[in-house]
């Protein structure tokens, strides 16, 4: 990867890590994940809420709450911006090419896949570093399974209201 190319990725990632795009409590949500790394102590509650009218559920908000390094915390933010107005199946193949790019081992996805990830191929000089990959997996590890609660569950928000 040429040097330009790297020092931009790292300032995308840096950015994110800072501005933190979908940072806060989302409250009702319809799906909710609490993940750890236990390598490094980087921590995520993350929440989605959906939007059932149009057949396919798409994802209208992603909240989140966490701490941990720029890698996880950029990722999180990188995350909000590529999946909320998506359709849940959009996200979940997003989430599977970022997969696939941290197990390149540093080297890019063909010109489309890169494209898709938008912000987020930034993190392909991240995929090199095995310890680092967990990071930058963290928030979409949650939203997968936050997802899943989403998608087999009563909505959070009717449990609550019921009680």
């Amino acid at each position: 990867m040429a040097e330009g190319l790297e020092q931009l990725y790292q300032q995308v990632i840096l950015d994110h890590s800072r501005e933190r795009h979908g940072a806060g409590e989302l409250d009702p949500c319809d799906g909710e994940s609490f993940q750890v790394n236990p390598t490094c102590g980087d921590e995520v509650r993350l929440r989605v809420r959906l939007d059932h009218s149009a057949g396919v559920p798409r994802i209208t908000g992603v909240g989140w709450v966490g701490q941990g390094c720029s890698i996880s915390q950029a990722s999180l933010s990188i995350l909000n911006d590529l999946v909320v107005d998506k359709n849940v199946t959009d996200a979940e193949n997003l989430g599977e090419t970022f997969r696939e790019l941290m197990r390149s081992r540093g080297q890019e996805l063909s010109p489309d896949k890169q494209d898709s990830l938008e912000d987020a191929a930034a993190f392909v000089g991240v995929a090199r570093y095995p310890a680092r990959i967990k990071c930058a997996l963290l928030g979409w590890m949650a939203l997968r399974d936050a997802l899943a609660h989403a998608l087999t569950a009563e909505p959070l928000q009717h449990k609550e209201e019921a009680t």
